[in-house]
């Protein structure tokens, strides 16, 4: 299941992180995809101001790789950018943050999706103009099927 909204401007991709984050549950992988510069960290800081924690605080964890945040639930932040391979990914222990009770957003997930669950939330961002967007959800599995419908309704 998958949905598509266009986007003008900041304020609107924040309104879709703030109202995805409201949907996320503990264990929640969201896989953030798209180029340098189209919003990924921007709509992390939107997800954790959703879930009650401080937006200040969220910056690109390209260099420490994980960023922890506390808000509602835990979040897990982190980058694969820089790393060479999923393994270097999964050797982070990503898979114990998964099963855990925290909210994981991953930045460049299309580059260790090998180290994903088979479950979880794509997030694709692509630039369409200088502040708008086309943003992309695809749901893989019941969970984030739910979070979809609940979330389709409320984004025009």
């Amino acid at each position: 299941m998958s949905g598509e909204w266009r986007v003008t401007d900041p304020e609107a991709t924040s309104a879709i992180g703030r109202r995805l984050a409201a949907l996320l549950f503990p264990g929640a992988v969201v896989a953030l995809v798209g180029p340098l510069g189209a919003g990924k960290t921007f709509l992390v800081r939107a997800v954790v101001e959703g879930l009650g924690g401080d937006p200040e605080r969220v910056s690109s964890p390209t260099f420490a790789l994980i960023h922890e945040y506390s808000a509602k639930l835990p979040v897990f932040h982190f980058d694969a950018y820089r790393l060479p391979n999923e393994r270097a990914f999964a050797e982070l222990g990503v898979e114990e943050y998964f099963a855990g009770d925290g909210v994981c957003l991953v930045e460049w997930a299309d580059r260790v999706a090998g180290t994903l669950p088979a479950e979880h939330l794509r997030v694709t961002l692509e630039p369409t103009g200088e502040t708008s967007r086309r943003i992309t959800l695809e749901a893989r599995g019941g969970r984030y099927e739910s979070i979809m419908k609940s979330l389709s309704p409320s984004i025009e």
